[in-house]
């Protein structure tokens, strides 16, 4: 794990005063980034968020991500992945059709992931709002039937659970 993947990750963090918050339902993937970010030198901690609710949290201070930047290929992978991994979807059922998404509040991020992938020859569906009259600030877009295995051979995941699903793929 890079701090480019946790950078990535974070588009879907709560951004706190001092700390980032990275929330999860399954417990493997927060007890991931917790060690990702012990392997680099920082401190995280778990923990579970409400008694009744199965949703994890793992939190660690701003500083550990102070002046990251993304400047390599490398580093555009990592980000990517990250980003997936907390942002990003899959079909897991079998009786559906089979997709990879991004979704996120910022068209603007969108815009710059979409880029990212188009660099690495992976194909994207149009930038939409899937409902306005739900959400008029809700954006995703699809990578294209003909990238699946690009994307999963290139990107890939670290989280646990979607690695698999994009594993039937390859």
């Amino acid at each position: 794990m890079t701090k480019q993947y946790l950078l990535g990750a974070l588009h879907d963090a709560t951004i706190r005063k001092m700390t980032y918050r990275i929330g999860a339902k399954d417990f493997s993937y927060v007890r991931l980034i917790k060690s990702g970010l012990e392997k680099l030198g920082h401190k995280a901690w778990i923990y579970k968020e409400g008694k009744m609710r199965n949703y994890y949290i793992v939190e660690f201070v701003k500083s550990a991500l102070h002046g990251v930047k993304i400047k390599s290929r490398q580093n555009k992978l990592d980000y990517i992945q990250g980003y997936f991994d907390t942002d990003g979807g899959l079909a897991r059922s079998r009786r559906v059709r089979y997709y990879i998404y991004f979704a996120q509040k910022s068209k603007k991020d969108l815009m710059q992931l979409m880029d990212y992938l188009t660099e690495f020859g992976i194909q994207c569906g149009q930038i939409h709002n899937p409902s306005r009259s739900k959400d008029p600030d809700y954006w995703r877009f699809y990578i294209k039937a003909e990238s699946y295995k690009k994307f999963a051979n290139i990107i890939g995941s670290l989280h646990p659970v979607k690695s698999k699903y994009l594993r039937v793929k390859i």
